[in-house]
């Protein structure tokens, strides 16, 4: 509803503004912009405006804000919830919950993993590949994002069975919707996560009642905390702050530190330096 005319570099600022503070993603925001400046170009080659005023218009990425896993409790399931909704989770969405707690992968890599990528005989998971918002396969994320990752007894089983089960599609995926195509994130999260959640007790009040004055629950955790609940159970089974980040597939070791430092706990250890700091000081 601009004219040409009237367009400006502040009024193109002010647009893409707008679109982040109506929830529009970073990569939609650049999308945008980017076809924006196109069109404005088309215009300055065939004489409809002097100059493309959005050509100097970037959107800075926000710094990665790094939220350290302080509690257990609060930032991902317990373990009692963990083995409550092992224990109810059924159908296709078992093997795809129960991959997730025992290997800690991203819904994105989840979703665009193939058969080819999974070894059952070797006991291992392969990951290098993703399906991001829009259900097209890529690369992962990083390089760290390619990387092996050792299955516990119970994914191995519970993949074998599956495997007789699974859709079959041209991706060959093995957490395909009923048609064998790349499932939407919304549909794994309304079908599939939620609702086990809420199954298992392990929902809040979302503030929404329902037609009988009832109040409507949703699920406690999203999909991003079982990935939390992985490597919370590899720190505690004793790996490596470095082990950690590979089989997770942080792309720095400060990250892997960032969020869960506070889990790496080693009080022994603390115990017998600080006796040591204090024969070298009273020595």
């Amino acid at each position: 509803g601009v004219k040409l005319s009237q367009l400006t570099a502040p009024v193109v600022n002010k647009f893409v503004t707008t679109l982040r503070d109506n929830g529009r993603s970073l990569a939609m925001r650049r999308k945008v912009l980017t076809n924006l400046k196109t069109l404005i170009s088309y215009a300055q080659d065939n004489g409809m405006v002097a100059q493309n005023v959005a050509r100097g218009v970037k959107i800075k990425a926000p710094k990665r804000e790094i939220v350290p896993v302080m509690d257990e409790g609060d930032k991902m399931p317990t373990k009692y919830e963990l083995r409550k909704m092992i224990e109810k989770v059924s159908g296709r969405w078992r093997p795809l919950i129960i991959t997730a707690i025992f290997t800690g992968m991203r819904a994105s890599e989840l979703r665009g993993l193939p058969w080819d990528n999974v070894d059952l005989k070797e006991e291992v998971i392969r990951v290098r590949q993703r399906a991001d918002a829009w259900g097209t396969i890529g690369a992962p994320k990083s390089k760290a994002g390619s990387r092996d990752i050792p299955l516990a007894p119970i994914v191995v089983n519970t993949l074998k069975e599956w495997k007789l089960k699974c859709p079959k599609g041209e991706l060959g995926l093995v957490f395909p919707n009923t048609v064998g195509n790349v499932e939407h994130h919304s549909n794994i999260w309304k079908r599939g996560f939620e609702p086990l959640q809420i199954e298992c007790g392990i929902s809040e009040d979302s503030g929404r009642k329902d037609k009988k004055g009832k109040p409507i629950l949703k699920g406690k955790y999203g999909l991003h905390a079982l990935r939390h609940a992985a490597a919370s159970l590899f720190i505690e089974q004793g790996w490596t702050p470095k082990r950690v980040q590979t089989v997770i597939g942080h792309a720095s070791i400060q990250m892997t530190f960032d969020l869960y430092g506070k889990l790496f706990k080693d009080s022994d250890n603390d115990r017998e330096e600080m006796k040591q700091v204090q024969a070298r000081l009273l020595a």
